[in-house]
């Protein structure tokens, strides 16, 4: 893959920060500096202002004489992160509700009508996929750009980990339900409705991984 652009550290940055949200390139990893320069076929110079936007970014962490590795997302991570997202979010909601024209609202319904379809079938990569757009729709019709900036930094964190919640049991279902009664307040223009609902989506993705963390341990012990 041969990368050519003016800009080549961001596209290089865009890359790798793709490869880390796919998995390909796994939480805790090394990154091979001499490697990835031959698979990008780059030079080092782009390479390593790439890895300082992934590090100020907390998706790599750097330890010095060693080098980079891909972060990994801790439990104290997201005990702090998604309270704060949670409020953030909700306050989106509650913006949305004020802002959303009806031309809006039918385009949300026919992304929930994607989200419920996925949902049945149990596609859970194309559930997450649409349950994102959801997400960043919602965070447009705030049209705050403060808010936008802080949720989109604390959003590439847990990307890391925000998949994991839908395998929780009964997770994928209890997702769905969230996301229509969030729904269900934009639509009646329920502010105060919306921001709560909202704030009860974010904290029970918490409580999914949660719930899927303990289960990852019962099996490690067994």
């Amino acid at each position: 893959m041969r990368l050519v652009q003016n800009s080549l550290h961001d596209e290089v940055s865009a890359t790798l920060r793709e490869q880390i949200f796919s998995g390909q390139l796994a939480p805790g990893s090394f990154l091979d500096e001499a490697a990835l320069c031959e698979r990008l076929e780059i030079s080092r110079t782009p390479l390593r202002e790439a890895l300082k936007v992934l590090t100020a970014e907390g998706l790599l962490r750097h330890e010095p004489r060693r080098g980079c590795f891909v972060a990994e997302v801790t439990q104290r991570d997201l005990d702090e992160i998604f309270p704060v997202i949670a409020l953030l979010e909700g306050r989106c909601a509650w913006e949305a509700a004020r802002n959303a024209s009806d031309a809006d609202l039918e385009a949300l319904d026919a992304l929930h009508d994607r989200l419920a379809k996925h949902a049945r079938a149990r596609r859970i990569n194309d559930y997450y996929a649409t349950n994102f757009a959801i997400h960043e729709a919602i965070i447009m019709l705030a049209d705050n750009r403060w808010l936008a900036q802080v949720i989109g930094d604390l959003r590439k964190i847990l990307k890391l980990a925000r998949l994991q919640q839908l395998h929780a049991p009964g997770r994928l279902d209890q997702s769905l339900s969230e996301h229509l009664a969030v729904f269900a307040a934009l639509k009646a223009r329920d502010s105060d409705g919306a921001e709560a609902a909202m704030r009860t989506h974010l904290n029970r993705q918490r409580e999914a991984l949660r719930a899927v963390a303990l289960q990852q341990k019962a099996k490690l012990i067994s």
